[in-house]
């Protein structure tokens, strides 16, 4: 950077890096300290009732420029009148990773569909991707700590988010799965009791 022998182009190239990078540090050190905290039971879930439609929308206006860069099609079914009693701030790290992860993994142009319902006393939440996909051993272990796949998953991950997902959702007595097909793309589905 310091270099006077660079273009201004290589000088904007290593800033995006310089950037990336250090978003990347600073999530995983986040990511990091918030997990040690939920694993020795330093942080408790806070119950309080909100409308959990209008939460899904407002993360995922957090990725909007993330969703244009890559010119994703976002596509939305959401029941906007289920409300849920839960932990707001716990459940917005949960929403926040696995549209990143939509996003990250997916193909240039790919979509992102995004649901929301309720079955008996479960709000169910489905993320799904049209990107790279994960081989089945992959999704045994995903949400291992520190996991990392030979895939190209592992180059542009720290194997804390999602361990950091499951363990919120394990807390808020939830429960979360993955299906997923190399090349076709990725689903994640999250359960929560309504109460």
């Amino acid at each position: 950077m310091q270099s006077e022998d660079i273009t201004e182009e290589q000088r904007n190239e290593y800033l995006d890096i310089i950037v990336s990078e250090s978003e990347r540090l600073a999530n995983m050190s986040a990511n990091s300290l918030l997990l040690s905290k939920l694993e020795n039971q330093q942080i408790f879930p806070e119950k309080k009732p909100y409308n959990l439609s209008e939460q899904l929308c407002e993360c995922m206006l957090l990725f909007e420029s993330k969703f244009e860069k890559k010119n994703l099609n976002i596509q939305l079914d959401l029941d906007e009148n289920l409300i849920i009693k839960a932990d707001y701030d716990l459940l917005t790290h949960v929403w926040s990773n696995l549209f990143s992860n939509a996003i990250k993994f997916n193909q240039v142009n790919g979509k992102i569909f995004l649901s929301l319902s309720k079955e008996g006393n479960f709000a169910i939440v489905k993320v799904k991707d049209t990107g790279c996909g994960m081989t089945k051993e992959t999704c045994e272990h995903i949400f291992e700590k520190f996991y990392q796949s030979d895939t190209s998953r592992s180059t542009q991950g720290n194997g804390l988010g999602l361990a950091l997902v499951k363990r919120v959702i394990d807390i808020t007595s939830g429960d979360i799965s993955v299906s997923s097909t190399v090349g076709v793309g990725t689903t994640f589905t999250v359960l929560l009791t309504l109460e």
